[in-house]
């Protein structure tokens, strides 16, 4: 059982990584907050993803996130991707505790790619 939860989490970090260099060309997704008073929407969308998690609110940071995309901004799609990286961090523990899984973290990158519409090189690559 816990080396199917590494092979999962190791899937969901070598899936973000090959997006990021397919989709963003670059070699990691890592969006990256400016100094607090440069914050843009998309900034505080992050932050306040951030907080939700924190506070355990998972779903409900996930619903937020779906609702405030914009799928014409590529660094909404990094932003999203990084979230989705930042719950992966997460123990199942955690995860469970909040009703949420591991599982629902692919889906859910499953999910971003397709509003993006690169979701056929996602399948290809799960």
């Amino acid at each position: 059982m816990e080396l199917e939860k590494d092979y999962i989490l190791r899937m969901i970090k070598d899936l973000t990584k090959s997006i990021a260099h397919i989709i963003l060309g670059k070699s990691e997704i890592e969006y990256e907050l400016p100094k607090k008073d440069e914050y843009s929407r998309v900034d505080l969308l992050y932050v306040k993803l951030i907080e939700l998690v924190s506070q355990g609110n998972i779903n409900d940071a996930e619903d937020m996130l779906f609702d405030e995309i914009n799928t014409s901004d590529m660094r909404q799609f990094e932003m999203a991707m990084s979230f989705y990286l930042y719950l992966n961090d997460f123990d199942d523990d955690y995860l469970e505790r909040n009703d949420y899984s591991r599982d629902e973290i692919s889906e859910g990158i499953k999910s971003i790619c397709k509003e993006y519409g690169v979701s056929t090189m996602v399948e290809f690559l799960f």
